[in-house]
C-alpha cells in the first residue's frame, strides 16, 4: 500500500465514524507561543480541548505536519526516527471515548476493508491503573493477556510522568499499539490518549476528573507504511527511499541501509524535507528560535556531505524531488521550488565557508594537544569551535577520530548547557494545557469586528486584563491594561496590518487606545486610562483614529497592487514572504534570488501608479476557502485560514486572502513612492514604500536635499549637479593621494625611529608602542612598515581613542615558528576587556577598557618577550 493511499484510507475511515476532517495545521504556528513548530496532530485543536469559544464539531480527524528535534542525534541511526513527519490523528471533543477509540484502532487495523494486519502481530500497553482500557482490550476486542502489558506513567500517561511530576493541567493514561513483524522486531505504529483527568497539586489525589472527557489518537504515517509495504525502515518507503536514492546520485555513492554511507543519506533526506516544508512556509535559516533549527538541520545535512567528500552546495539538488513525492497532499510545494532551493543553496555556501575557516583552527588544536601529549580535546576547546566557528560538533568528533584524537564530550555538554542559560535559548518549550486570562474569556465567545464598516460604535466592556489577571473594575491612571469589548470598530494587529488607535469613552472618564491585538476571535485594546474609572458590563463608546485608519487603508490597498507589480515584473516565483502596513507606508517581503536593478524597481513604481490612476473598484467578499482557492485567489504560504475567508479583489488584476480594512477603489491611494529594496534573509527581499500624503513629503525633502546639495557644490540648476560633484570627486582623489604620500613619509620616519631606539632580545628587535595620535586605519601600516624595516621583530602598537581601545601585533616571517601575532594581541586584549585574533603573522583586537591600554602593552610585552627567550 502507498503511503498517499494509506493517508487517505486513514481519513476515510474516520470521517465514515462521524469525525469532520480538518486540514493540517502550520508547521510554523505563529499564534503559539509554547511551540517552535507543530509537535503533534492535537495543538490545533487546544481550545476545543479547552472548552474555549463555541464548539462547532466534537470530533475530528487529520493528517498533521510535525517537525521534532527533541531525538535528533537518532534520525539515520534507527529505522524509525524523523525530524519531520506526518501524524494521523483522531480526536472527540467530549464525544465519543475510550471504547469508541480503541474499538475503531482495532477495526482499521485488521479490517480486511482497510489495513488487514494479522490480529497475532499486534501488542498493546496500557497505563498500570487503567482497569477500563485493559477490560475493553481484554474482554471486548479479544486480546489474549499476554498481548497486554501494563506501564507506568512515564511510559502510559500524557504528558510522560505528570500525574507525580506535572504540570497542572489537562492530562489522561494512554494505550499503544505496536506491530511485530515477522522479523520479530516490533515497532509502535498508534497512541491512543484518553485525557479524562485535570491534575492540580501534588499527589495524592490530585487527578480530578474532567467534566468533558477526551480522545486525542495519533498514528505514525511513516511508521505505519512500513508496516504496510513490509519495510524494517521507515526510510525504505515510496516517499524517502527516493529522496535517500538521490541524495546518493548527487554524491556518487550508492544507497543502501545497512552501507556505511545509509546512516549519513538518511539524515540528508531526513533534514533537507523537514527544511523545504519549513522554508516553503517563510521560516528561514537564522540566529534564533524556529530560524535557528532550520539552520542547524541545514548545516547537519550538509556537514554529511562534507564528510563523504562533497566540498560544494548539494542540498537544494533534493527539494524538486521533495516537491515531486510529496504532490499528491501538498501540491503548494511546486510553487516555491526555486525560491526554496535558493534559500538552501545560499545557506550551505554560508557553512561551507564557515568549514572552510573552522578547519584550520581545529587543525591547529589538533597540533596544540599532540605538542602537550594529549590525546583528547578538551569540552571548552570544541565548544569554542562549535559556538564560536560554527564547527558542529559532529564534524570535530569525526575529524578528530581520523586524527586519532578523542574529544571530552562531557565537558563539551557541560558548557552547551551553560550556554543555554545564560542565553536563555533552550529546545522547544512544551505545548501545555494551561488556561490565562485570555482564555477564560474565549470561553464566553469572541468580540464582534464592526471596523469594515465603521470607525464608531457603542460596545460594553467584557473584560479589564491588569497585571496578568482579570479584574472587575480599574481606575488607576496611566498603567498600561488591557480591555476587552463585545464588539468593536478597531482592527486588532493581524496579516502584517498593524493594530488600531483611537479613544474608549465612559460615562465617566477616557482610555486612550496606543495597540489593539488579535487573540484567536478576541480583541484586546491596550492602553492606559486618562480620567475617570472602568467596570465589567459598563457601556462604553469605541472610537478610531479616523486620520490614521485612512492612512493604513492607503497603505493596505497599495500593498496588494505592489504584489501584483512584483509578480508581473520578476515572475511567478517572487512569492510574498510577509508584510508590514503602518500610516502611509508599508514593508512587503518576498521570495527573490538577488536584488533588483533600478530599471525593474522603477518598472514596479510605473506599474503600482498607473493601476492607482485608473482608479479600479475594490471590492470583498467571504467565502468558502476552497472555492475562494478556485478563484484562484493568493493565499500567504505559512498562514493559517478559516474554514470561510475574506477576499479582496481589486479590478481584474488582483485577488487575494485578506482580513485587512481597504479603500473602495485604487485611486484613493493617491500616490506611491517606493523607497528601498534590501536584502532580509536568505532568498527574502523587502520593498518599503511610501502611499498618500508621505509619498508627497518624500518626494519634498528630494527636492530639498536636491536643492541644498546644488547650493553647496555651486550648481545653478539640477542638471549641472552631475558635472560639479565629478568635479569635487576628482579633487578630492588628488589631495588624497597627496595626504597618503605624505602620511606614508611620515610613518616610515616614524617606523625608523622605533626600529632604531628598540630593546633586542637576543637579534631580535622588540618593538612595543602607543599611538594614540595616528588615525585608527594607519596602525596597520605603521606595523608594516616597522616588518620592513626591521629584519626581524616582534610588534605590539595600541591606542585609546573616542573610549575604544585598537591593538595590532605584528611578526616578521622568520618568527613564525616561534610565536603567534594572534596570541600576542589576545593577551595585550584580556587586559583592556577584549578580544581578537587573526594570523601568526599580524593580528587584531579591540577593547573597552582605555584607562588600562597602557598596562596592556606592557602585558604584551611580557608576552614577548617570555616567548623569544629574554
Amino acid at each position: 500500500m502507498k503511503t498517499d493511499e494509506l493517508r487517505e484510507k486513514y481519513l476515510d475511515f474516520f470521517v465514515g465514524k462521524g469525525c469532520l476532517r480538518r486540514p493540517s495545521d502550520v508547521l510554523v504556528p505563529k499564534d503559539d507561543p509554547t511551540v517552535l513548530f507543530t509537535p503533534a496532530g492535537m495543538n490545533q485543536f487546544k481550545n476545543q480541548f479547552l472548552g474555549i469559544g463555541p464548539l462547532d464539531f466534537t470530533k475530528a480527524t487529520t493528517c498533521q505536519k510535525c517537525l521534532r528535534t527533541g531525538d535528533i542525534s537518532n534520525v539515520g541511526v534507527t529505522s524509525y526516527h524523523h525530524t519531520f513527519f506526518e501524524m494521523l490523528g483522531n480526536f472527540s471533543f467530549g464525544d465519543y471515548f475510550k471504547r469508541e477509540a480503541i474499538h475503531w484502532a482495532w477495526e482499521f487495523l485488521t479490517d480486511k476493508k482497510w489495513l488487514g494486519l494479522e490480529p497475532s502481530r499486534l501488542t498493546v500497553t496500557a497505563y498500570l491503573d487503567d482497569d477500563e482500557a485493559v477490560g475493553i482490550w481484554q474482554n471486548e476486542i479479544g486480546l489474549d493477556p499476554k498481548q497486554i502489558t501494563r506501564e507506568d506513567e512515564y511510559e502510559n500517561f500524557w504528558p510522560a510522568g505528570s500525574p507525580t511530576n506535572g504540570p497542572d493541567g489537562v492530562c489522561g493514561p494512554c494505550s499503544e499499539i505496536y506491530y511485530t513483524p515477522p522479523s520479530g522486531k516490533k515497532v509502535e505504529i498508534w497512541n491512543l490518549v484518553f485525557t479524562q483527568f485535570n491534575r492540580v497539586g501534588d499527589p495524592p489525589n490530585n487527578l480530578r476528573p474532567l467534566p468533558k472527557k477526551n480522545i486525542d489518537t495519533g498514528m505514525g504515517l511513516e511508521r505505519t507504511a512500513a508496516v504496510m509495504q513490509g519495510f524494517e525502515s521507515n526510510y525504505e518507503i515510496d516517499i524517502l527511499r527516493p529522496l535517500c536514492d538521490r541524495g546518493g546520485e548527487i554524491l556518487g555513492v550508492k544507497y543502501d541501509f545497512a552501507s556505511p554511507v545509509g546512516r549519513p543519506l538518511r539524515r540528508i533526506a531526513d533534514h533537507v524535507r523537514a527544511c523545504t516544508f519549513a522554508i516553503h512556509e517563510g521560516c528561514v535559516p537564522g540566529p534564533e528560535k524556529e530560524n535557528y533549527i532550520i539552520r542547524l538541520l541545514l548545516r547537519r545535512a550538509s556537514m554529511e556531505g562534507f564528510l563523504l567528500g562533497k566540498r560544494e552546495p548539494f542540498l537544494s539538488q533534493l527539494v524538486p524531488m521533495i516537491a515531486e513525492v510529496m504532490r499528491k497532499p501538498y501540491p503548494e510545494l511546486h510553487q516555491t521550488i526555486e525560491a526554496v532551493s535558493h534559500v538552501i543553496e545560499s545557506e550551505e555556501k554560508q557553512f561551507l565557508g564557515v568549514v572552510e575557516r573552522g578547519l584550520t583552527k581545529f587543525r591547529k588544536l589538533v597540533d596544540q594537544a599532540r605538542s602537550a601529549n594529549r590525546t583528547s580535546l578538551s569540552g571548552d576547546e570544541a565548544f569554542d569551535l562549535h559556538q564560536t566557528d560554527g564547527f558542529l560538533i559532529e564534524l570535530t568528533e569525526t575529524l578528530a577520530a581520523q586524527e586519532g584524537v578523542s574529544v571530552d564530550m562531557a565537558r563539551f555538554k557541560e558548557c552547551r548547557e551553560e550556554a543555554k542559560k545564560a542565553s536563555g535559548r533552550g529546545a522547544f518549550a512544551d505545548s501545555v494545557m494551561s488556561e490565562g486570562p485570555i482564555d477564560a474569556l474565549k470561553k464566553s465567545g469572541g468580540t464582534e469586528f464592526l471596523g469594515y464598516e465603521a470607525i464608531e460604535s457603542k460596545a460594553s466592556i467584557r473584560g479589564i486584563i491588569a497585571d496578568k489577571k482579570l479584574a472587575e473594575s480599574y481606575s488607576s491612571p496611566l498603567v498600561t491594561i488591557g480591555i476587552v469589548l463585545d464588539k468593536t470598530p478597531f482592527y486588532g494587529e493581524s496579516g502584517g496590518q498593524v493594530g488600531d488607535t483611537g479613544t474608549i469613552r465612559t460615562a465617566s472618564g477616557e482610555f486612550t487606545v496606543y495597540d489593539t491585538q488579535k487573540d484567536g476571535e478576541l480583541f484586546v485594546h491596550i492602553g492606559q486610562l486618562k480620567t475617570g474609572s472602568l467596570k465589567v458590563g459598563e457601556e462604553v463608546t469605541a472610537s478610531v483614529d479616523a486620520s490614521r485608519r485612512a492612512a493604513i487603508r492607503r497603505a493596505h490597498s497599495a500593498t496588494h497592487i505592489l504584489h501584483h507589480a512584483l509578480r508581473t515584473t520578476l515572475g511567478e516565483n517572487a512569492t510574498q514572504r510577509g508584510s508590514k502596513v503602518e500610516g502611509d507606508q508599508l514593508r512587503f517581503d518576498f521570495a527573490h534570488p538577488r536584488s533588483l536593478t533600478n530599471e525593474e524597481l522603477i518598472s514596479i513604481e510605473d506599474q503600482i501608479n498607473q493601476l492607482i490612476a485608473e482608479g479600479a473598484p475594490i471590492n470583498t467578499r467571504v467565502m468558502p476557502i476552497n472555492e475562494a482557492k478556485k478563484l484562484g485567489a493568493m493565499a500567504l504560504f505559512g498562514e493559517k485560514y478559516p474554514d470561510f475567508v475574506r477576499v479582496v479583489e481589486m479590478g481584474d488584476f488582483s485577488r487575494e486572502f485578506c482580513g485587512g480594512t481597504h479603500l473602495s477603489n485604487t485611486g484613493q491611494v493617491g500616490i506611491c513612492r517606493v523607497v528601498k529594496d534590501e536584502l532580509v534573509a536568505a532568498g527574502v527581499r523587502r520593498i518599503s514604500c511610501f502611499t498618500g500624503p508621505k509619498a508627497i513629503a518624500r518626494m519634498r525633502e528630494s527636492e530639498n536635499l536636491l536643492r541644498e546639495v546644488g547650493m553647496l557644490v555651486k550648481a545653478t540648476t539640477a542638471e549641472e549637479l552631475p558635472r560639479k560633484v565629478a568635479a569635487l570627486q576628482d579633487e578630492l582623489r588628488v589631495a588624497k593621494k597627496e595626504l597618503s604620500q605624505y602620511a606614508s613619509q611620515s610613518l616610515a620616519g616614524m617606523a625608523a625611529k622605533l626600529v632604531n631606539d628598540a630593546p633586542m632580545v637576543g637579534n631580535i628587535k622588540v618593538i612595543v608602542h602607543r599611538a594614540d595620535e595616528l588615525a585608527r586605519e594607519q596602525l596597520k601600516e605603521l606595523v608594516d612598515q616597522i616588518r620592513a624595516q626591521a629584519g626581524s621583530a616582534a610588534v605590539l602598537v595600541g591606542q585609546a581613542v573616542d573610549g575604544k581601545v585598537s591593538l595590532i601585533a605584528g611578526a616578521t616571517k622568520d618568527l613564525a615558528q616561534r610565536f603567534s601575532a594572534s596570541d600576542a594581541v589576545k593577551a595585550a586584549a584580556k587586559l583592556v576587556g577584549g578580544g581578537g585574533g587573526g594570523r601568526a603573522e599580524l593580528a587584531e583586537a579591540g577593547g573597552k577598557i582605555p584607562e588600562k591600554l597602557d598596562e596592556a602593552l606592557q602585558e604584551g610585552l611580557a608576552f614577548l618577550k617570555n616567548k623569544l627567550g629574554g
